[in-house]
């Protein structure tokens, strides 16, 4: 039984938006990419989603140009899934869970776009669903929202999170765990 790195929603979409400018880590790819090698290196599954909202005309339509992952990240590999989902979580509006259990997967690493929205609704429901999860937590970011700092989010989310929902690990903590010297 194994485990999967799901990237969510490091897209040019977060990129085409003016709140891009406060967002925290606006190099975001560099810890995702050393996640994405890592599980690679490790036969690891991973799995791409995407933010698709078809037809609305703003930055998430894929009309548009912009549903699709940013410049500097890691190019799926051949066989590695790519998903698109109209809801906050991985799991609602996509396949993840049929193919995560077709697969043998029961631990996930979940990175991505936004730390508070997307990444940690997937870490809920991964949960509920009974996953192992590692919220990796330098391989995500957002932006200050309603009064709190980025730093503040970023905080709550892993206070929230942690021995409830997840495991809150960083990028260079997996790579000490598997044996991998950082890139």
């Amino acid at each position: 039984m194994g485990n999967a790195l799901i990237v969510i929603d490091v897209q040019e979409s977060f990129r085409a938006r003016p709140e891009w400018k406060d967002i925290a880590d606006p190099k975001i790819a560099e810890p995702v990419n050393r996640l994405v090698r890592l599980a690679r290196a490790h036969g690891e599954t991973v799995v791409w989603v995407l933010h698709s909202e078809a037809g609305t005309g703003g930055v998430f339509d894929p009309a548009e140009g912009h549903v699709r992952l940013l410049e500097e990240v890691e190019t799926p590999l051949p066989g590695e899934p790519v998903l698109y989902k109209t809801s906050h979580n991985a799991f609602t509006t996509t396949r993840l869970q049929q193919l995560l259990t077709r697969e043998g997967v029961t631990g996930l690493r979940l990175c991505g776009l936004r730390t508070e929205q997307c990444v940690e609704t997937t870490a809920r429901i991964g949960s509920d669903l009974g996953y192992r999860v590692d919220f990796v937590t330098d391989a995500t970011t957002t932006e200050a929202i309603g009064g709190l700092s980025a730093e503040a989010i970023v905080e709550r989310t892993e206070a929230v999170l942690r021995d409830r929902f997840a495991r809150i690990v960083t990028v260079a903590e997996l790579e000490a765990e598997l044996g991998a010297s950082p890139a």
